[in-house]
């Protein structure tokens, strides 16, 4: 794949990075033939751009207007620091009675890990969280109805926020494809961001739960702030300086 423009090198990396789900500097520069240098200034370019995120020895794609990874992808990444940041979320529940799932995989693994033996209301857009609580003897769940999304399986648009506008959850776990401390939590799709905007205004308590590449992620649409979030859970793989600086906006911030 050689390629003989900066632009379309750098093209043909994103490309790779968004079909393979991450790219390695020493492989790019064996099959663009340039040297790892001229491959590691594209990738800080495209840092730069929003379209990549730089890791050692290489990148993963950001999810953008542009691209979005499926849930099917998502429950094949980082799935043991899910689990682990799932199951310290589920540990907030409290004393809540009604709570929202949002769509995703850590939500879903976070519904997974709801206590099965107290009564429980859960509202959710998600099928698979539907799915896997719907057999539970003590927990009713509400799904909302509304076009689903083929990649995520999810219910969005008015139909959507018009059934959620009529509820008040104690509890709303949230998830994003990005959050950062200057353009809080973001996603990519304008239909996706009015739900999770509009559970969020329905939730008295709001946790944001998702692994440490999310962090410092920006994509096209934002829904809420740092500062609306009664706790952060990620895991330790977020150093804990970052964390400190996030706590400093406000909330809580859990790292297993």
């Amino acid at each position: 794949m050689t390629t003989s423009t900066a632009e379309e090198r750098r093209r043909a990396i994103v490309l790779a990075a968004r079909r393979e789900g991450t790219v390695d500097v020493t492989a790019l520069a064996t099959e663009l033939g340039v040297a790892k240098e001229t491959v590691r200034r594209d990738l800080r370019v495209l840092e730069d751009h929003g379209l990549l995120r730089r890791t050692h020895g290489g990148a993963y794609p950001v999810e953008s207007a542009g691209f979005e990874t499926t849930l099917a992808f998502r429950a094949t990444s980082h799935v043991p620091e899910k689990r682990r940041v799932a199951a310290a979320a589920a540990e907030l529940l409290g004393d809540a009675e009604t709570v929202f799932v949002d769509e995703g995989y850590t939500p879903q693994l976070i519904a997974e890990a709801l206590p099965r033996d107290r009564p429980l209301t859960v509202v959710t857009a998600s099928l698979p969280v539907a799915g896997v609580l719907a057999e539970a003897e003590h927990i009713c769940v509400l799904l909302l109805g509304g076009r689903v999304r083929r990649g995520t399986l999810a219910t969005v648009d008015h139909w959507t926020t018009k059934m959620l506008s009529g509820f008040v959850v104690d509890l709303a776990f949230i998830g994003a494809n990005g959050i950062s401390r200057e353009h809080g939590l973001t996603t990519p799709d304008p239909a996706v961001s009015e739900v999770k905007a509009q559970a969020i205004r329905a939730a008295r308590r709001v946790v944001f739960a998702g692994v440490h590449t999310k962090f410092g992620a920006v994509s096209f649409c934002r829904f809420t702030e740092v500062a609306t979030l009664e706790a952060i859970v990620t895991s330790t793989l977020l150093p804990t300086a970052e964390a400190h600086r996030y706590s400093l906006l406000g909330p809580q911030v859990i790292r297993v």
